[in-house]
């Protein structure tokens, strides 16, 4: 570690790491960085805080973290080989043939204690390993938290309040000699544990049944219950200590008897190497990538169809935030899915930034204005607009249908759907895909057990204080990550596809020329049938499609999608303003076969009779040419909940709104139009509805972002200057040397010696230490090096900062000078 005494603190082992070890410490534990520390002995204080130092845990691999988790039931401190005795077992010295596992964990041990060791975690030489004070509190056995090695307290912790007498009980039963004192007797007791040979020889004289409890609580927990008269097998135990009493009724197995049970392993199966993927199927790339690619149009087609139908507006915004239930199935059935798919493509949408709310006092979603420039784009830069908001999301539909840690339940679009760790889970499972060969499509189960290994925190037991959620969401993460992948086209047949790696490794310029010869071209034509209906071969050009939209009403979607034209479908086009003459000027030109007969027809005969009637305010009111149309009106028995009354030959009044009037009357068979406040036809465009601009969501990130290097280098540079301050040794200016100032006070001086000090300092070119007060009243010790003294003020190169300042010299407490070597 550079240093030729070994350290007696974590800060110093810190202060003895170069600047790239620290900047590693910082990168891994970012946590560190705010704010950035004044100093070592800072940093070193943050670094074993609880709420870091499980941070720090939860980031940890299995073996990483059993090598931690051996350590907290070793010796404090610990050497090395100890340490590879409590993960091997007993009998593995440099002469015996180590089997494969034993190699195994050989082999991994120092990677293991490197990754530590970055992670301050632990800190001392080879021979004297120690874990931070918190980690060891955090992964010990206790009562309360049983250490995730199954292992119980020593026998010193759990004879802590036995009476002296009853441990020479003890050491009488198994055959000891009696001590003078309860120390000795509870040393002798553990050297009988420890001792392979006399300790077989008291296990061979156990009962069958006592050997039996034994193999109980080897392997955890230690703890169990006892009756006010225990059974003999029970009873042979407690008289000998192999059972030390926590309380009346409970009693637990000291753990270096469970070391000797277990042959001297901490863990009953130490995993020093992360399980391999195993491939569940291999299939032809081309394959993978052409399935990919279908699967990659149908996402967005099946986007545009939600964008589509909430252009003119969407559900409401329930009071809690989020979808009802009844929206959500209610977008399912218009999508032909299944509530849970719905909610993916709902909460891709709003990550994508396509949809929002419309900031109105009754809030609604709806599409922003980004997805009009979204639908413009090409089928591949759309794609990959998706994509690359699907990665990064914070946002977990998996969730949807589910309940809060209040029993609230989850809804789609809701505030609670936030989860940190899905970004990562994300991205790991598709870096796990592209390790695997291409076309092969991985095992769900042991792709999880691989998971589970490098964050067993995440996926296993949790220490104490350590986040508990995340023990069954990140398995769950990875499934739902599986299924959405196959959905938005990143996988195909359960592979990933060329373009996905194109994605993840080069961006979505290189994804978007791999897709791009792998989906259809948009078509400008349909074929019209006899049967009132239009099939399209393909996916159509959008101005085509929103035209068809309109005029005609989709029927059955697939390869190829048929449109059916009704009277209903042929009003709404000509209430969005088309004529007849538009119509069929339309049709001839998309269409590649003749426009049949009855279509013409049709269009002819509800232009003809469309705006004959017309709709206002009157309420509303009904006006018409035909007086006989009218009087046709006023005898319908339908029209009897209009409450219309005549005005004039051609007007008829209504105290119903001008849109149920609307209604009333097509329902009635007729084919109204609405008229302006100034008489003229009402065009009503089908989805004019807008948000007002929108941002995507930003996603909630998992803890502080990892800084980037120049960060980490001013960050190092301002810890190291704070660290020179605050330890660098002063001359002693006072004139009983008894009294020297104390190394890390501040310093006290009058003012004339101050301005004394500081114009010495500006004129040999020197760097003293001075006290200083800002205007908050904070205090701080700094190392400056003065360059000019005038009007008050000192200014000077603060080694602190690492930067030039001018300070009030009426702030300043007291300077001293720096001794000769400026060194600490």
């Amino acid at each position: 570690m550079g240093t030729t005494t070994p350290p007696r603190t974590l800060a110093e082992a810190l202060r003895a790491r170069g600047d790239e070890s620290l900047a590693g410490l910082l990168r891994a534990r970012p946590d560190l960085l705010n704010p950035v520390p004044n100093d070592i002995t800072q940093l070193a204080t943050r670094a074993g805080t609880r709420a870091s130092v499980v941070r720090a845990l939860e980031h940890l691999d299995r073996f990483a973290l059993q090598t931690a988790e051996a350590l907290a039931v070793a010796p404090d401190p610990a050497p090395y080989d100890t340490l590879l005795s409590l993960l091997t077992g007993d009998g593995l010295d440099d002469g015996d043939q180590r089997d494969d596992a034993g190699a195994a964990i050989t082999a991994a041990l120092p990677g293991a204690l490197s990754t530590l060791r970055e992670q301050a975690l632990i800190w001392g030489e080879d021979d004297r390993l120690r874990l931070v004070r918190t980690a060891r509190e955090l992964l010990a056995p206790s009562p309360q938290h049983p250490s995730p090695t199954g292992l119980g307290p020593t026998v010193s912790e759990a004879t802590a309040g036995m009476s002296p007498g009853r441990l020479q009980e003890i050491l009488a039963t198994t055959g000891l000699p009696a001590t003078h004192d309860p120390v000795s007797a509870v040393a002798a007791l553990a050297a009988l544990f420890t001792d392979r040979t006399r300790m077989a020889e008291l296990l061979d004289t156990a009962p069958v049944e006592a050997l039996s409890v034994l193999d109980r609580l080897v392997w955890g927990p230690p703890y169990g219950e006892v009756t006010p008269n225990p059974t003999p097998p029970v009873k042979w135990l407690r008289d000998r200590g192999l059972l030390l009493p926590v309380s009346t009724r409970t009693v637990v197995l000291p753990r270096e008897a469970a070391l000797h049970l277990r042959a001297g392993r901490a863990h009953r199966v130490p995993e020093p190497v992360p399980p391999a993927v195993a491939a569940a199927a291999t299939r032809d790339p081309q394959a993978v990538d052409r399935a990919a690619a279908g699967q990659a149009f149908t996402a967005l087609s099946t986007v545009e169809e939600l964008l589509k139908l909430w252009n003119g507006g969407g559900p409401a915004i329930l009071r809690a935030g989020g979808l009802s239930v009844r929206e959500l199935k209610r977008a399912a059935n218009s999508l032909d899915v299944t509530e849970p798919i719905a909610a993916f493509w709902i909460e891709l949408a709003y990550a994508a930034g396509l949809l929002a709310s419309d900031g109105e006092p009754e809030e609604r979603y709806a599409p922003t204005p980004a997805s009009d420039e979204w639908l413009d784009l090409s089928a591949e830069d759309r794609w990959t607009h998706l994509a690359t908001a699907w990665l990064p999301a914070t946002r977990t539909p998996g969730l949807v249908g589910g309940q809060d840690a209040k029993g609230r339940a989850l809804s789609a679009l809701g505030p609670e759907l936030d989860r940190s760790s899905a970004p990562d889970v994300r991205r790991r499972v598709l870096a796990l895909f592209a390790e695997l060969p291409p076309g092969t499509a991985p095992d769900a189960e042991t792709l999880l057990r691989r998971l589970r290994w490098e964050r067993p925190l995440r996926g296993g037991a949790t220490p104490s204080g350590a986040s508990t959620e995340g023990t069954d969401l990140r398995s769950r993460l990875a499934l739902w990550t599986l299924n959405e992948a196959e959905l938005l086209g990143i996988t195909g047949r359960g592979a990933l596809s060329a373009q996905a790696r194109a994605l993840l490794d080069e961006g979505p310029d290189a994804a978007a020329a791999l897709l791009a010869p792998l989906v259809p071209e948009p078509l400008d034509h349909v074929l019209l049938q006899a049967d009132l209906t239009a099939v399209a071969p393909g996916p159509l050009e959008r101005p085509l499609a929103e035209t068809l939209s309109v005029l005609a009403d989709v029927e059955s979607k697939g390869g190829a999608t048929v449109y059916r034209f009704t009277p209903g479908s042929v009003r709404r086009a000509l209430d969005a303003g088309q004529a007849a003459t538009d119509l069929h000027a339309f049709l001839a030109a998309h269409s590649r076969t003749p426009v049949p007969q009855p279509l013409s027809y049709l269009i002819d005969d509800v232009a003809r009779r469309h705006g004959h009637l017309r709709i206002g305010s009157a309420s509303a009111y009904v006006r018409c040419d035909d007086e006989a149309v009218l009087n046709e009106i006023l005898a319908d028995r339908r029209s009897t909940g209009l409450r219309l009354r005549r005005l004039a030959p051609t007007v008829l009044a209504s105290q119903a709104a001008p849109g149920s009037l609307l209604e009333a009357l097509r329902d009635m068979g007729y084919a109204p139009a609405a008229e302006s406040a100034e008489g003229d036809v009402l065009i009503t465009r089908a989805g004019a509805r807008r948000t007002p601009p929108r941002t995507p969501p930003v996603p909630v990130p998992e803890g502080p972002p990892v800084p980037d290097d120049t960060l980490l280098g001013a960050a190092v540079r301002a810890i190291r200057a704070g660290d020179t301050a605050a330890t660098v040794i002063r001359k002693d200016t006072s004139e009983d040397p008894s009294s020297p100032t104390p190394s890390g006070s501040l310093p006290r001086t009058t003012s004339a010696e101050t301005l004394a000090t500081v114009q010495a300092a500006a004129m040999t070119g020197s760097a003293v230490w001075i006290g200083y007060v800002n205007a908050d009243g904070a205090a701080s010790q700094r190392v400056i090096a003065p360059v000019r003294v005038e009007g008050g003020f000192v200014t000077a190169y603060d080694h602190t900062a690492d930067e030039v300042r001018t300070y009030p010299l009426h702030r300043i407490t007291g300077v001293a000078e720096l001794a000769d070597d400026g060194k600490p």
